[in-house]
């Protein structure tokens, strides 16, 4: 069985001197937990780590969209749909997408992800043609108007991710992890695009009903490891590959609490880790929140704790609120506020 190997995040400032960096960011490891089928769990030196892990584990990322991936940076959500679990019908009308990344681009989000399909669970197949007239117009609105942080086309169609890096977007976010398309692939290869993979059980509409693991954590990370060396035998340069372990998206209560928990495990795959948790169900379950709108402090915590084991992009629809949190949090880590 292979082993994978699990940094154990810190950020203080009392760093031995054998630690090493995580993925080249603020945060440091001198342990790792030894992660194998079958088998206890276990504690070894970040000194005693296969030095091929070691590298992957602390060699410095490269810039995504021109961002450095030392620190962690905000993505802005806008979901231009009809029925998005927290915001659905909100942002139809391009002026008032507009405005909503004015807002989200000020407060501090480094990237805004556009998507005009829901991915909640149990949502249907938005037609191709649909997806692009709802997304497209926003994407040129956008950057009419002067809004020049890097866009994100949150699609799982190579037709629409075409006609939005035309409009002006400059990163791909596949929830299907370039499975569902069988066009996508080599359509952000061509485009020389950044994207994101992004780990998913089953189809939108059935994957909650009964996720199931062997083991959460090796599994979602086998599978990014496969859709990885996929992507790159497909022409998409590794260092502009990110990977996401898709919280909620076929995973129960317990799954994502491991995934989060676990969450430093993805830096073995070379690449900046994404993390989309913002107001999911778990955080509404575990905090004591029904209302989607609710779960914005509990998703900043979520959001801190990825910070915290060297996450690079956080994925959220609360900018302002995670933004002033992580100022906190780097200040009080040794970081500039």
């Amino acid at each position: 069985m292979t082993a994978r190997f699990r940094p154990i995040a810190q950020t203080d400032a009392a760093r031995p001197d054998a630690a090493l960096p995580l993925a080249g960011g603020r945060c440091w490891f001198d342990r790792a937990e030894v992660l194998e089928r079958g088998r206890p769990r276990a504690l070894i030196r970040a000194a005693d780590l296969p030095p091929d892990v070691a590298r992957a584990l602390a060699a410095p990322r490269a810039p995504v969209a021109g961002l450095p991936m030392d620190r962690p940076h905000l993505m802005g959500i806008l979901n231009v749909t009809p029925d998005s679990f927290s915001d659905g019908g909100l942002f139809l009308a391009p002026e008032a997408a507009a405005a909503q990344a004015r807002l989200m681009a000020g407060a501090g989000a480094a990237i805004i992800d556009i998507g005009g399909e829901s991915t909640r669970p149990g949502a249907g197949l938005v037609p191709e043609a649909e997806e692009t007239a709802r997304t497209v117009p926003v994407i040129a609105a956008l950057r009419g108007a002067g809004i020049a942080v890097p866009l994100s086309i949150d699609t799982r169609k190579a037709g629409v991710a075409q006609a939005a890096l035309a409009a002006g977007a400059g990163i791909v976010n596949d929830v299907a992890a370039l499975g569902f398309d069988p066009s996508m692939a080599a359509t952000v290869a061509r485009a020389g695009v950044p994207v994101i993979l992004m780990h998913a059980q089953g189809s939108l509409p059935t994957m909650q009903d009964d996720p199931r693991y062997d083991d959460v954590l090796l599994d979602v990370y086998g599978f990014l490891e496969d859709r990885v060396a996929q992507a790159v035998a497909a022409g998409i340069a590794r260092d502009r590959i990110v990977v996401d372990p898709g919280i909620g998206f076929g995973k129960t209560l317990g799954h994502n609490v491991a995934l989060i928990r676990g969450l430093s495990l993805f830096h073995g795959l070379g690449c900046p880790v994404l993390l989309g948790a913002s107001r999911k169900r778990f955080i509404g379950t575990l905090g004591g929140a029904e209302a989607a709108d609710r779960r914005v402090p509990g998703s900043v915590a979520v959001a801190l704790a990825g910070a915290a084991q060297g996450v690079q992009i956080l994925r959220v629809h609360d900018v302002w609120d995670t933004a002033q949190a992580l100022a906190l949090w780097s200040s009080l880590n040794g970081g500039d506020a």
